[in-house]
């Protein structure tokens, strides 16, 4: 129930205060034929380019288009037949054909004046949100893959410098990376050279054992190049044996004598 200060604000109001949202507000009737729209504030217009007479008595779905989520909009569906409510983000389409990304909520509403039931949807325009999110995502991308630089050097050989600090995470990503390469181009040897490295801890040295094992599950041998005393005696009191990965002092040796 929605509560005033003064119960006399008018209806007429109420729908003035609506238009002066930044975000589009419309009200549907599911007892009418096909759900359509019976109210839209100005931001909706604005929004959608398109104006009131042309989309009230319609339902909702003319903001559908070639690549709106089919399932999404069956999540909409299925919550207006149970009358619940129902948040999603969807791709829209404006009236001159553009794409927006609309972040949607609906809300099942009760008229108890008239004893009948509406539904509410406030739709947000999130394009510039959405699209900031996957330019983000490309950068993440685009860093973790110049994290683990693979370089071919000679047929069937390739090299990967590791450089600064290894944390658990991007231990986990260059694990990913590497076994994703190696099945791409089918090496037959990768020297992995640790002499960039600033600190080698247990997660690195454990690390460095399991991609010797799925290299190996891969047909690939590990050659380990820039081993320090440090990463030895560390390896020792970790209780692992990595004299069963072959290693050499530089990059350079491990392509002539291998």
């Amino acid at each position: 129930m929605a509560h005033t200060l003064h119960h006399s604000l008018s209806p007429d109001l109420l729908i003035k205060a609506m238009d002066y949202t930044r975000v589009g507000v419309i009200m549907t009737d599911p007892d009418l034929e096909d759900h359509p729209i019976v109210y839209a504030n100005r931001a909706f217009e604005e929004m959608t380019g398109y104006s009131a007479d042309e989309f009230i008595g319609k339902n909702c779905r003319f903001l559908q288009g070639a690549d709106t989520d089919a399932d999404e909009v069956a999540k909409i569906r299925e919550a207006v037949n149970t009358r619940q409510s129902v948040t999603v983000t969807i791709k829209n389409y404006r009236k001159n054909g553009e794409a927006f990304w609309n972040e949607l909520h609906i809300d099942p509403v009760f008229d108890e004046a008239n004893s009948k039931r509406y539904f509410v949807g406030v739709q947000k325009d999130v394009t510039d949100y959405r699209t900031a999110k996957e330019e983000l995502l490309l950068s993440i991308d685009e860093v973790s893959r110049l994290s683990t630089p693979i370089v071919p050097v000679e047929e069937g050989v390739s090299v990967l410098p590791l450089i600064g600090n290894i944390t658990e995470k991007r231990l986990e990503t260059i694990l990913t990376n590497i076994t994703a390469a190696v099945s791409d181009t089918k090496d037959h040897t990768l020297i992995l050279d640790l002499s960039g490295l600033n600190d080698i801890n247990e997660h690195v040295i454990q690390g460095i054992f399991n991609l010797h094992d799925l290299l190996r599950l891969l047909g690939t041998s590990l050659i380990i190049t820039g081993i320090s005393t440090k990463l030895a005696i560390k390896a020792t009191g970790l209780q692992i044996d990595l004299s069963q990965i072959r290693t050499f002092s530089t990059v350079k040796e491990a392509i002539q004598l291998r």
